[in-house]
Order: structure tokens, then sequence, then C-alpha cells
């Protein structure tokens, strides 16, 4: 059927078709963590004083949990879950205070993680100050851990 103006149906329905999905793909962008394949990615940040930690993502991150070879710390606060095989819980702000539990070979592996990373971004950039060389943080936090499908543990009573 063409219509007065000398558009057809088809051509129109098509058009929506297009339009509906750019505005999905400018609501949902395809690098959101909602829309990110299963790729384990891991970028280098660097510090304003020197040095750097290393973003990782939640699948390489549960890739390198299958080996574990670092030590897993919890900087969140307060409580809101803990990601399987964590080994410390130091509050983010308390870095400084609670050196005695940390390493004393500064190149050891550490990740950090809390609920969205800006805790544990935070907590890495106090480490790599420090002088640790080995400083990796889980980009997105917990919530993004969530959203791939991976589990996270709560202890807090109910």
């Amino acid at each position: 059927m063409i219509k007065p103006n000398g558009v057809s149906s088809l051509f129109l329905v098509f058009l929506i078709f297009i339009l509906s999905l750019i505005s999905l793909e400018l609501i949902i962008p395809t690098t959101s963590p909602i829309a990110e394949d299963q790729t384990p990615e891991k970028h280098e940040i660097f510090v304003e004083e020197g040095g750097s930690y290393t973003n990782v993502n939640p699948v390489a991150l549960a890739m390198m949990l299958k080996n574990k070879d670092f030590l897993l710390i919890n900087v969140h606060i307060p409580y809101e879950g803990e990601i399987d095989k964590t080994d410390l819980f130091i509050p983010y702000n308390e870095i400084e205070q609670n050196l005695e539990k940390l390493p004393v070979d500064k190149n050891t592996k550490i990740v950090l993680y809390c609920r969205t990373n800006r805790m544990s971004d935070i907590a890495a950039r106090i480490l790599v100050k420090l002088g640790y060389t080995n400083v990796w943080s889980l980009d997105g936090g917990m919530i993004v851990w969530k959203l791939k499908g991976f589990p996270l543990i709560d202890r807090r009573s109910r």
C-alpha cells in the first residue's frame, strides 16, 4: 500500500524498527556492564603519585578464583555481602591502620572489591602509595559481579 505522500507501510515499519534499535542503544549502550559479553578483561589505572593498579572485570576474577594465588580483600563498609574465597575484611578507609594484616612482601598480588568499585578504588590507590606493586580491583564491584550471574554470600544474621 502506498500512502498519499508516496511512503509505503513496509518502509514506515522498517524505519520505526531502525529508530527503536538506535534508541535502545542510547538507553543500554553496548559498553555497559549489562550488554558486555562474558570476555575476561583487565586494564591498568595509573595513580597520580606514581605506580598503578589493575581493574579486572567479574569474568576475569571468576577465572582467577579457579586457581587462586592472591589475597582477596573486601573493603566495603558496611558489610553487604562477599565473594567466596574472601580472605580479609578491611574497611577501605582503614587500610593504613591495618598494615599488620597485609603481606610484608609488597609484590604479593592483592585483589580488592567493594559494592560498586568506589571504595576499592580508594583502597587500591592507598596500597599503591604504600608501595604495593601488584594491586587489583574488581571493576563494578559486587553489583556487576552479581549482574554477571556470579554468586554473593551473605553472612548477616536474619
